[in-house]
């Protein structure tokens, strides 16, 4: 585990947004822990959590996994995702465009369903996390029909468990199925993976969250893929 993906986990418990208990799922499986992008609720929390994804982003771009030319945030969450991102793009020295869309089309003003730059180029999508790769598909479609061409996805946690629900499950997990379908590469800040590495740490965060690390690892073994 790098040193950014231990201060991004630090980050999250510290601000309460990675939490430890027992959650359910939008699939129905009861998970022992839970990332919630939204309560990143302050300007302050918001910039620094763009910092976490505009490091992530160019360090990728600089391993050849994402070449990009613009930066997309689908409604809602990844609104003001991609404005923080793109913001802090910009001070590490890569200024570029950045969009995001409307649920509704506008029939007045600028009209359309875009907001901010047109669509061109290579464009990357910023999102929180991927469950059902839903609000990727249709980013997908939006960037594709604008003629740009839809290059990777960005998120903030990649849970590594298998698509479906409690008890039907496919055999990848909702990245992996988005990389299949789209061709592209889906990266994370953090994976299931960074979670539990960072579990068997000697920090005090560390040493909190080890107590739930036994069922983390078994719901990595009942759901990961």
């Amino acid at each position: 585990m790098q040193p950014i993906q231990e201060q991004f986990i630090e980050f999250s418990l510290n601000a309460n947004v990675l939490r430890f208990g027992e959650y359910e799922t939008k699939a129905g499986r009861l998970s022992p822990y839970f990332f919630n992008a939204g309560l990143f609720n302050t300007g302050k929390l918001l910039d620094e959590l763009g910092a976490f994804y505009a490091k992530t982003l160019l360090a990728a771009r600089d391993a050849g996994k994402i070449e990009f030319d613009m930066i997309f945030g689908p409604a809602y969450k990844g609104i003001p995702l991609a404005a923080s991102v793109a913001m802090n793009l910009a001070r590490l020295g890569c200024d570029v465009p950045w969009a995001f869309n409307r649920k509704e089309a506008k029939d007045h003003g600028e009209g359309g369903v875009i907001v901010g730059s047109p669509l061109k180029g290579k464009v990357v999508i910023i999102d929180d996390v991927i469950s059902a790769g839903t609000s990727v598909r249709e980013s997908v479609k939006i960037i594709q029909a604008n003629g740009a061409e839809p290059a990777g996805v960005l998120i903030a946690v990649d849970r590594m468990e298998r698509g479906g629900n409690a008890v039907e499950m496919t055999e990848t997990s909702a990245v992996q199925d988005v990389e299949k379908s789209f061709g592209f590469n889906g990266v994370s800040i953090i994976n299931l993976n960074d979670l539990l590495a960072f579990m068997d740490g000697t920090s005090d965060a560390a040493k909190t969250a080890s107590k739930y690390k036994d069922s983390v690892a078994a719901y990595r073994n009942k759901y990961g893929a």
